[in-house]
């Protein structure tokens, strides 16, 4: 049998986070075709969204996206329409939040859609800080005995022990 020499299959490119740093094209609507928020996740590969033409539609996530594209609740999508079903669309592209932007600022997608909820919290913006806070955790440190419930029923002399 061979000696292994590699560094493994598949599974060994798994983890690797290095697509998001390109920068790819914008991709507008076509016919037959509509943007989209994720309202919830189905599961089995599909979700609920609301179509930006005022339809909530089903939504199928396309087998090229599955397992290597995550949607989640409030994504923005760009759905396929079917002509045979109006309520069910197929999912063939995810928005990050800056292509969002761009296609709020285009026109694209309503301004009555508020992108600056989704947006996640940056390190930046949160402080702590311990001004005026040394009495208080002086006093939960050292706890008074006066404080401490006692029991008269429960007289035990270590001595005993």
């Amino acid at each position: 049998m061979p000696k292994n020499k590699g560094k493994g299959g598949n599974k060994h490119r798994k983890g690797k986070k290095n697509n998001h740093e390109f920068k790819h094209e914008l991709i507008f609507k076509e016919d037959s075709q509509e943007y989209a928020q994720a309202l919830r996740m189905l599961g089995n590969g599909r979700l609920e969204a609301y179509c930006f033409d005022g339809v909530k539609r089903l939504c199928h996530i396309r087998g090229q996206m599955r397992k290597k594209v995550w949607i989640n609740k409030d994504d923005f999508i760009l759905v396929s329409l079917r002509d045979f079903q109006d309520s069910k669309a197929d999912v063939i592209h995810k928005y990050n939040m800056e292509e969002a932007r761009l296609l709020q600022s285009y026109g694209e997608i309503p301004d009555t859609i508020d992108l600056a909820t989704k947006e996640s919290t940056q390190e930046d913006d949160i402080v702590f800080t311990t001004e005026g806070n040394e009495e208080q955790e002086e006093l939960m440190i050292q706890p008074e005995i006066n404080d401490l419930p006692s029991s008269e029923d429960d007289d035990i002399d270590l001595d005993d022990l």
